[in-house]
């Protein structure tokens, strides 16, 4: 049979298609005779040819892997023992990797023990005195070892002796290489007995990867993994050598006489420390060094004649792909690691000298560095910017943007995007300095490079995004500027910009872009229904469009459209396979569902089958060992459903590189559109499940599955979707259990709740990822404020949600480096950390508002220091902010809560201090987060304070007398009419109300009207010659009041309530005020007492 085997392996090497056919169905047959396995064995250890070699070893592999148990065992201990003899003997470095792959997978099914001569192979030939001998007994070392680590535990501390040996071997650098691989397979299961040990070898470690960088680049680049390894499995092992590693990898970073990639994974893993482990940079005095380092890789020129990628002309559209090869933006990926996991006290201090050197600098190169330094610092430290140096920065930044050089304006119009999504509500103060700005760049369409305007555009989309109403102004130039854009360009990537930008307009002008709705609708239809492939990525933009305006122009205008839309876009998904144009409609579905979900339940099944199968799909996930596949026709015993395939899994074979099985088969690659696919289907589903209500349930129990499926999905964003749709899922639910209140549909939540909450109380301790676990927090408080009481029907939920919100608040989770003993600075931390801290906060007074205030004491017991302990002068003022709204958000859902009123006034002794300090604080937010607290505590506790209202009113009377902020006034309006609800008799009304009333209308925080009138109706009832004596000033502000856009329909129905028995009772007072007031004022409060 051997023979005959070689021949017919020999046949598929042929150009001949029908040889190969041939070859291929003998194979199938061949492969049925238990005979198989010792003819390949012959084969591997007899054939003249390196390629029928290898060919033997793969398929014997993947025997191997699919069949062991059915491989007869006189021939799996021959097997044994051939392929290590075919191993020792072959010349042939493709060869002998393919039969190191294939004793891993036999280490997979055999343990070491079992394999004694295995480990006699291993260590004779590790230890051999020919170096090519060392360099093929640590390849197979490495495979088998990478396979499965765990049966060699017992063998560890030999291992590591014999590594570290070798690592002093700087001759041989093959033999570096899969000695580095083997520790690095070996670091997630190191034990405390084996730490020391691998602590000393760190040294050698870094000594090693010197040889091999000389030697070979990309087995240095694969090997510095091990960097990341140890930081992710066992960082105490290197802490002692943190500052080593970073100089080397500083070192490697900034060498630009080596490739790219060994650059950018050097770079990289400088990031991946600073993620992780930024405590340890900080305490270690390292984060000047990184700095001074790699800023002149961030400032660098491109070689002359060149540019860098992002300016080229040609560049893709997100720039993704040239990005991940290049140091330059790696190191700028640093900048932004910094921003996001480093305290900014620590940070600015020593990275804005470098900037303002750069920006000050003639050469644009440095100033582009400098804008590009500023721009990814905009998102980790928001908060920092904002308060400290948001008019100087866009200063700079609006100078660069005339700058004469291109690549400096290019460069300051993405720090201008980058500020606009991150420094709101600020930034938009500048409205009137930055509008015109931008408007100028549009002006010139199509005189500027593209990759130059789609920067414009970006910058335009993320300032208007922002702005509601104060859009209003520059609508007109801003549609005439988009609609030529859609009409007269033949550029489609200005199309695609300028539809993409009326996307944002909706955003923020809503119902003003009616009147040019019809227009944009026509522009649209002619984009969205293109076939032709080029067409794609404008097609997908207008949809993305569509999906707003669906949202922003208003229910009567879009509703219309709605059913239409559904039509196109299952029309779209049944005749193009594209999962971006899939993902666009998904966002369209769940649109059309807020507006009309009438016009959606029809289309339910259709919908969900499509949704459910993108979250299933496996589909853009491509593993990075292809012989797995190729020879799967030949390894099939169980029918010949795979023949038709036969030829096409040959030919990929023939085809590949046969480097190819190097590499491992745990790596593999997803590409980002399935990645976004399943994110937004997720996303989208939630919402459908909740707006369609009863006609979602059919499907929920197959989308739950899916979507419950992907909660510990490898990356990220499709982990943090699924979870924030299980969230949806239970709110949804609920809406449909109290619309229709039968057993059956109460069970469905109760079981619901059973399998969400529990699932997303774990990711929030063990996810690594911050923004998941904000997501997460942000699901179960949607869950908890919606359902209330019926998720603490499980007795120990109330319970497991606290210690949940309390690990959060003492960083003892996974994303915040829990368990890390480096508690310096505590008061210091990055701003992403203090802001996952506000979402675990945020759910306090929605457990105070769910539960019983006596369930709630003993919880609010433990979580109040630590929001007490926030509001420190030394904490930043977002944490300040955030203690005195946390804490003001609790007491407002007491106000309401059964019992609430005790737990109130028990705390009232903890409180007072906290809350008087911050109405003294310097910044705005903060002493409208204590005015607001101290109101909700006045009514919350009421008679129970009674005796400490005198001093309330102290405070808040020396803070009128002084306040500038409009919103901070508005706050002691609404706190002084609480201290009135909660007490009336506590307050001297004679001095009190007049002082507020000409405090009134309220101009900022306009939801307060709602308390400023159940105070003055409540007054009415108690003391009408109160509210008749202020009868001008309080007739003047209810006109402001009364159809006002920001106050909502309860409180004009009090308002109006109120002015009609006003009206009736005191009719001459009220006639008297009234006809003096100008004439608009007079109908609105005509139109109010007429009103039935």
């Amino acid at each position: 049979m051997t023979q005959e085997l070689e021949k017919l392996l020999s046949q598929l090497t042929e150009p001949d298609n029908a040889v190969i056919q041939e070859a291929t169905v003998q194979l199938k047959q061949a492969f049925k005779d238990p005979a198989i396995i010792p003819a390949l064995c012959a084969v591997i250890s007899g054939s003249q040819s390196s390629q029928i070699r290898q060919t033997a070893a793969v398929m014997l592999r993947l025997r191997v892997k699919k069949h062991w148990k059915k491989i007869n065992p006189n021939d799996r201990e021959s097997l044994k023992t051939v392929v290590l003899q075919a191993f020792m003997q072959e010349t042939e470095h493709t060869v002998q990797h393919s039969l190191s792959q294939l004793c891993a997978m036999m280490v997979k099914h055999e343990t070491p023990d079992r394999w004694p001569a295995l480990l006699q192979l291993l260590n004779q030939a590790t230890k051999s005195g020919n170096p090519h001998d060392r360099q093929v007994g640590l390849l197979l070392l490495a495979k088998v070892v990478e396979s499965n680590p765990e049966p060699f535990k017992p063998h560890y501390r030999q291992l590591l002796q014999l590594l570290s040996t070798e690592l002093q071997d700087l001759e041989n650098p093959t033999a570096l290489f899969y000695c580095i691989c083997t520790i690095t397979a070996l670091t997630p299961y190191i034990g405390s007995e084996e730490m020391t040990q691998m602590r000393n070898m760190i040294p050698s470690l870094i000594t090693a990867l010197k040889p091999l960088i000389k030697a070979n680049q990309d087995q240095a680049g694969e090997a510095m993994e091990v960097f990341n390894e140890l930081l992710e499995s066992e960082v105490s092992i290197i802490v002692p050598h943190v500052s080593a590693i970073v100089s080397f990898c500083l070192e490697v970073g900034t060498d630009t006489s080596l490739n790219n990639s060994l650059r950018v994974k050097a770079l990289s893993c400088i990031a991946f420390l600073i993620k992780l482990k930024s405590k340890i940079v900080i305490k270690q005095k390292l984060l000047n060094p990184i700095l001074q380092s790699i800023f002149p890789v961030i400032t660098a020129a491109p070689p002359p004649g060149e540019e860098d990628p992002e300016d080229q002309e040609d560049e893709d559209n997100d720039g993704d792909d040239s990005d991940n090869d290049n140091p330059k933006h790696v190191a700028a990926q640093i900048i932004d690691s910094m921003a996001l996991y480093m305290p900014p006290d620590k940070l600015f201090p020593q990275l804005m000298p470098l900037i303002k050197a750069a920006l000050s600098n003639e050469n644009p190169y440095q100033k582009k560095g400098g804008l590009m330094c500023l721009a990814v610092l905009a998102e980790g430290c928001a908060d920092y910017i904002r308060t400290k140096m948001l008019s100087s920065v866009l200063q700079t930044v609006c100078q660069s943007l005339s700058d004469n050089n291109q690549v400096v304006r290019s460069a300051a119009l993405f720090a201008l995007g980058q500020f606009s999504e991150h420094l709101q509500p600020d930034i938009s103060k500048y409205c009137a300095e930055l509008m015109p700005l931008l408007l100028g760049y549009l002006s010139s369409l199509n005189q500027a490079k593209t990759v130059h305007v789609t920067k414009a555009f970006y910058a335009l989309e993320n300032f208007m995004e922002n702005l509601g109403a104060d859009i209003e102004p520059y609508l007109p130039t801003l549609m005439e500027t988009m609609l030529s854009g859609l009409n007269n360009t033949e550029s489609l990537r200005i199309k695609e910009l300028a539809v993409s930008a009326i996307g944002a307009i909706a955003n923020a002008a809503k119902e003003l872009l009616v009147p040019y709705f019809t227009p944009i609708i026509e522009s649209l239809k002619g984009f969205l229904t293109a076939t032709s492939e080029e067409m794609r990525a404008l097609q997908n933009q207008s949809l993305d469009t569509l999906s707003v305006l669906a949202r922003t122009v208003g229910k009567d205008v879009f509703s219309p459209l709605a059913a239409e839309c559904v039509r196109l876009g299952l029309n779209l998904t049944d005749n193009i396979d594209d999962p971006d144009l899939r993902r666009c409609t998904y966002s369209l579905y769940s649109s059309v569902s807020a507006i009309s979900p009438e016009s959606l339940m029809p289309h339910l099944p259709a919908i969900t089958t499509v949704m459910v199968h993108a979250l299933k799909s496996n589909e853009g996930i491509t593993a990075h060992v292809e012989e797995d596949k190729t020879f799967v026709l030949l390894d099939d015993e169980d029918g010949d459903e795979e023949d038709e395939h036969g030829d096409k899994d040959v030919n990929d074979f023939l085809a590949d590189d046969t480097e190819a099985e190097v590499l491992e088969a745990s790596r593999f690659t997803v590409e980002n559109a399935y990645i976004d696919e399943k994110e937004d289907a997720c996303d989208s589903l939630g919402e459908i499940a909740f707006n369609t209500g009863a006609a979602f349930q059919p499907f929920l129990e197959a989308c739950f599955e899916q979507v419950f499926e992907l909660r510990d999905f490898a990356h990220e964003d499709v982990r943090r979707a699924a979870m924030g749709a299980m969230g949806q899922f239970c709110t949804a639910q609920h809406k449909v259990w109290t619309e229709n209140p039968i057993d059956v549909n109460y069970q469905a939540l109760q079981k619901l709740l059973d399998l969400v909450l529990p699932c997303l109380l774990t990711a929030v301790k063990t996810d690594e990822e911050r923004q998941v676990v904000m997501g997460v927090l942000e699901s179960i408080n949607g869950v908890v404020k919606t359902c209330k009481e019926e998720v603490f029907k499980n007795p120990t939920r109330l319970k497991e949600i606290s210690s949940t919100i309390s690990d959060v608040l003492k960083k003892k989770t996974t994303c915040q480096d829990g368990g890390c003993d480096e508690a310096d600075d505590e008061d210091q931390q990055a701003e992403y950390d203090s802001m996952l801290q506000e979402y675990a906060g945020e759910g306090i007074p929605l457990l105070a508002a769910a539960v019983p205030a006596d369930a709630f004491a003993p919880i609010l017991n433990d979580l109040l220091p630590l929001i007490i302990n926030k509001a420190k002068s030394s904490c930043p003022v977002a944490e300040r902010s955030f203690s005195m709204g946390t804490i003001a958000e609790i007491l407002a859902a007491l106000v309401k809560a059964q019992g609430g009123r005790k737990l109130a006034g028990r705390l009232s002794n903890r409180l007072l201090p906290v809350l008087v300090t911050g109405t003294k604080d310097s910044d705005d937010e903060v002493r409208n987060n204590a005015v607001y607290a101290l109101g909700c505590l006045a009514e919350a506790a009421g008679p129970i304070v009674v005796s400490d209202y005198p001093m309330m009113l102290s405070v808040f009377s020396n803070l009128l007398a002084k306040e500038s902020d409009r919103r901070v006034i508005d706050n002691l309006c609404g706190a002084l009419c609480r201290m009135i609800l909660g007490n009336i008799d506590a307050v001297p009304l004679e001095q009190v109300f007049p002082a507020l009333v000409a405090r009134l209308p309220l101009q900022e925080d306009m939801e307060e009207n709602q308390t400023v009138y159940n105070c003055l109706t409540m007054l009415y009832s108690r003391n009408p010659a109160v509210i008749v004596q202020q009868m001008k000033p309080i007739l003047a502000t209810s006109s402001h009041v009364l159809g006002h856009k920001d106050v909502d329909e309860e409180t004009q129905k009090t308002v109006a309530l109120l002015l009609r028995q006003l009206a009736l009772q005191h009719s001459a007072e009220f006639n008297s005020v009234a006809t003096a007031l100008p004439g608009d004022q007079q109908a609105k409060l005509s139109a109010a007492i007429s009103a039935s």
